[in-house]
């Protein structure tokens, strides 16, 4: 699956290059991944617990494939922490158990523009 996303990611990269807004690219990686057969779900709010209650936050995931994999879309001069941490975050909330932070900002997606991160969701995962 992760090969897959990544291949969809180049592709659009490779059409449309760097300089678009977030959403821009949004738009494009959910036509690939629909064409690769994946469901994918896009901008829904994230539940978050705290102390026996479910807050009322305004954090919205990216793009969530078959329930299993979270992507971070950025179109950023760098990767601060920030976004890492957000990610993960995002990753624990929903537990899922892996996620893949993509900048479309750079030369080269598949070298500098994607991070892949895995949780403790992921170790139950059948092999």
């Amino acid at each position: 699956m992760t090969h897959d996303i990544i291949g969809a990611v180049i592709e659009v990269h490779k059409t449309l290059g760097p300089g678009l807004l977030e959403n821009d690219y949004e738009q494009a990686i959910l036509y690939e991944l629909k064409l690769a057969g994946y469901e994918t779900k896009t901008q829904q709010k994230i539940k978050v617990p705290h102390k026996g209650i479910i807050l009322d936050c305004q954090m919205r995931y990216d793009i969530l494939v078959d329930d299993l994999i979270l992507i971070k879309n950025k179109s950023v001069l760098k990767f601060y922490p920030i976004y890492e941490a957000t990610l993960l975050s995002y990753m624990k909330y929903l537990k899922i158990p892996k996620g893949i932070l993509i900048n479309f900002n750079t030369t080269n997606i598949f070298y500098k523009g994607q991070q892949t991160f895995v949780n403790e969701y992921f170790a139950a995962l059948p092999d």
